[in-house]
């Protein structure tokens, strides 16, 4: 789903939501008071975030991940597998699997280290800890309380914020902003070159990030381009483009996890051609599309690189040492 357009500001229909919103947080306090978390053999770390929809977690996931592989750790993903048919747990082959079965994100985690899909996480984190894991790295789950994390980060797409600072269906929060804080370990900003959105006060250590294309995509400068982008925020994406000196001259959202059909991917490419311009998306989009029609859009690669790594190394050292690298 893309996000409304009242969840970025308070207004009459979040208001008029608000009682809904009373009841989806009261039932998810209600979960973790009663839930009795499960505690890994080994470390635990999540990547989460408060609002619905994409704010940066799977970038964030992917380099807390090369940070800890520096260290000499076996880093295993963990990902509920959102999209995808296959309850798990599963370890995640690209050679076997596509995003119908196992969901968009855990295929780009799988190519930097294993990954697994489960729908019950204690169910995943033993089955990657049986599989050697050192360390276990979760893509999304942080209001899920049934295995116990041992450091958890939560992403703020910066440009975005917390919208109006209600709870779903008033607002875009999964939980209250207060109660989730008070459960993370640190704060990761997603910082682009959109206006900042204004924060409240986070009570934690904050981090700053920001996405950088790799080199295929710093080669585009001066083209012209066609964008499209089923995630969570597509206009970040269009944003990028911008910021590489593309000249973008057509641009598509679609729902986030969007399932592509080829004639949608063709109709693009005509109106790309139509334009002499190139077809672009994201990396998580590509991994979506039909096997035809891949070699023929130009895919958009980016990394998150922290403005202060040795603030981020330091958070890792609290939870697994400096490695044995």
């Amino acid at each position: 789903m893309q996000a409304p357009d009242f969840w970025r500001r308070d207004g009459f229909l979040a208001r008029a939501l608000q009682p809904l919103a009373w009841l989806y947080g009261a039932a998810g306090r209600l979960r973790w008071a009663m839930a009795k978390p499960w505690q890994a053999s080994v470390p635990v770390i999540c990547i989460g975030n408060l609002v619905a929809g994409g704010a940066g977690k799977t970038p964030t996931a992917l380099a807390v991940g090369r940070a800890l592989a520096q260290r000499g750790l076996a880093v295993h993903f963990l990902s509920r597998g959102h999209g995808g048919r296959l309850h798990g747990p599963t370890r995640v082959d690209p050679t076997l699997h596509g995003s119908v079965d196992v969901g968009d994100e855990p295929l780009l985690l799988a190519a930097a280290a294993p990954a697994w899909i489960a729908r019950d996480r204690v169910g995943g984190a033993r089955a990657a800890i049986a599989a050697g894991a050192q360390v276990i790295v979760m893509d999304d789950g942080f209001q899920n309380p049934g295995l116990a994390k041992d450091l958890s980060l939560l992403v703020i797409d910066g440009a975005y914020g917390l919208g109006n600072g209600r709870v779903h269906p008033a607002g875009p929060l999964r939980e209250t902003a207060a109660l989730g804080l008070a459960r993370a370990d640190g704060v990761v900003v997603l910082q682009s070159g959109e206006a900042p959105a204004p924060l409240p006060s986070l009570g934690r250590p904050c981090l700053t990030a920001r996405l950088i294309p790799n080199d295929a995509a710093l080669a585009l400068r001066g083209c012209r381009a066609v964008a499209f982008a089923g995630i969570g925020r597509p206009e970040r994406f269009f944003q990028t483009v911008r910021e590489l000196g593309v000249e973008l001259v057509g641009q598509q959202a679609f729902a986030d996890h969007h399932p592509f059909r080829e004639d949608e991917i063709w109709r693009l490419l005509e109106m790309a051609q139509g334009l002499d311009a190139r077809l672009l998306t994201t990396a998580k989009d590509a991994v979506r599309l039909p096997g035809a029609a891949r070699a023929m859009v130009t895919v958009i690669d980016v990394s998150l690189a922290f403005d202060s790594p040795d603030d981020f190394e330091r958070l890792l050292d609290r939870t697994v040492g400096v490695g044995v690298s």
